[in-house]
């Protein structure tokens, strides 16, 4: 990939990261890019300068802590205190609820109920249920704080039926738990109050949908100009490209198909737990030497709230699973009609022309089993665009499964063991990552976007009911799928192998 356009390509994508941030923070954000971007910038101003591919370690290291930790300074330093930033926006509300602390005197006089609807708020509290102490108020919410003296799921359900039939659809009902490990609810002014949902319609259009897989169709089959090399014809549009768009039309199926099915997934899961958002949208981009899959993905946007931590868990996990399950087979049958090359001395990430599968343990495994005794460790694997299609999208579901923040294993992990515990685990993952990406360098750009995105999940409406002992099980075995994608095949594996 060319260095210039890789810098830009991660400099656009770290702005739309970044730019998140502002709701959090009053640092500027062209700041934040800048200190973000400077590790990158270092390490590819010295490549080009150096004619070198890779710089070398401490080079690769002490920008990357020192600019790191310049970052997250800097975001502290600007810090929006919360009642301020519950202000700006219901969504960004519920992330900051659970920061105790004292109310400035001059907010508490911006409440969203008057003192005679205190008294029906009160009412909505059994004590059997959940005992009420003493409210707090926000700009736009309630806080109240007690005792729960029943299930999670219970208290919930009891006292939003309660709060619905005394306020109607004016406020929406968050149950949280706080940083003293007592659950709060918080009553937050809905958006979505009094009919105000009526520009749904305007995000699902079918036709706008159809037009885009339409044109991502069209732009997956052009990439088989630049992936499948030579054989195709790359660059000959005179012979070259219509043979190669008939030869992409293998690639471009399979790939939709895998993303198709993942976003298809998020969409019904949503659909199912009464969660509104839009219709799943392809991304189109014609293809270059520098990204030449001819597509950035598809994506949904969810436009409710999330009820509870098993529609969160549900909507997250559906799309991995469900894509993997239909990459799996294609895969299979792919690297089956794939044939076999001699290994480059020098190999690289994602050559589909001498493809290496030992930078992952599930290819390794999945290559030995179809090809048994003739895959050795002297070759590698010329792949069928059905196996480079699968392969991505065994790429994208590693990435996606990733436990940190707004990716589907961020809402795992959120759903399985909490708001505040899941943004643990996500540190924890990015570290990892980092630390692995020493011996996959690929990795590295991985690292870095990952360690650009909030680590904290937003939390759903009733944020303390634990998931059930299935679900649990399918969260385990989620991330240990995410473990063998992104892992390489061990040395012991790949001798006993012969690979």
């Amino acid at each position: 990939m060319n260095p210039l356009f890789l810098l830009f390509l991660l400099g656009l994508t770290t702005y739309f990261i970044v730019r998140g941030v502002s709701s959090v923070s009053r640092t500027p954000t062209w700041l934040l890019w800048l200190v973000a971007m400077m590790p990158a910038s270092i390490w590819i101003g010295w490549t080009l300068a150096n004619d070198k591919k890779t710089p070398p370690f401490y080079l690769i290291f002490i920008p990357l802590v020192v600019c790191l930790t310049l970052y997250f300074f800097l975001i502290q330093w600007g810090r929006i205190p919360t009642s301020e930033a519950s202000s700006s926006a219901n969504r960004e509300l519920g992330a900051s609820l659970s920061e105790e602390g004292e109310l400035p005197k001059e907010q508490a006089s911006l409440r969203p109920i008057d003192q005679s609807e205190e008294r029906y708020l009160q009412a909505c509290f059994p004590w059997s249920i959940y005992y009420l102490q003493n409210l707090e108020y926000r700009p736009q919410a309630v806080i109240c704080r007690g005792h729960l003296k029943s299930q999670p799921e219970v208290a919930y359900q009891t006292i939003r039926a309660n709060v619905e039939e005394k306020f109607g659809d004016r406020f929406l009902v968050v149950f949280q738990e706080g940083v003293n490990g007592k659950p709060f609810f918080a009553l937050v002014t809905n958006p979505h109050a009094k009919g105000t949902q009526s520009g749904q319609s305007t995000f699902n259009r079918p036709v706008i949908a159809l037009s885009l897989l339409a044109a991502t169709f069209f732009t997956a089959c052009l990439a088989w100009l630049q992936i499948g090399g030579s054989s195709s014809g790359a660059g000959n549009f005179g012979q070259g490209f219509p043979i190669s768009i008939i030869q992409g039309i293998p690639y471009a199926i399979a790939l939709l198909t895998i993303l198709g099915v993942h976003e298809l997934a998020h969409y019904l899961a949503a659909r199912r737990h009464h969660i509104r958002t839009t219709l799943p949208y392809f991304i189109p981009v014609l293809p270059l030497p520098w990204f030449p899959f001819g597509t950035f993905g598809a994506f949904i946007q969810i436009r409710s709230p999330i009820p509870n931590r098993r529609a969160l868990f549900d909507v997250g996990i559906s799309g991995p699973l469900v894509g993997f399950a239909v990459a799996l087979p294609l895969l299979i049958w792919g690297l089956a009609h794939s044939t076999l090359v001699a290994l480059p001395a020098t190999s690289e990430f994602l050559n589909f022309q001498a493809f290496d599968p030992k930078f992952s343990l599930l290819l390794t495994i999945l290559s030995k089993i179809t090809l048994g005794g003739t895959l050795t460790a002297d070759t590698a694997l010329k792949m069928h665009p059905v196996a480079v299609a699968s392969s991505l999208g065994l790429i994208v579901t590693a990435f996606n499964l990733m436990p940190v923040g707004q990716l589907d294993g961020g809402h795992i992990v959120h759903a399985m063991l909490g708001q505040r515990m899941g943004a643990i685990v996500g540190q924890i993952a990015r570290l990892f990552l980092l630390v692995l990406s020493y011996w996959q360098r690929y990795l590295l750009l991985w690292a870095i976007i990952l360690f650009l995105m909030p680590a904290m999940d937003e939390p759903a409406l009733n944020d303390v009911t634990e998931l059930d002992n299935r679900r649990d099980l399918w969260g385990v075995v989620s991330l240990a799928l995410l473990l063998l994608i992104i892992l390489p095949a061990p040395k012991f594996l790949t001798t006993l192998l012969n690979m």
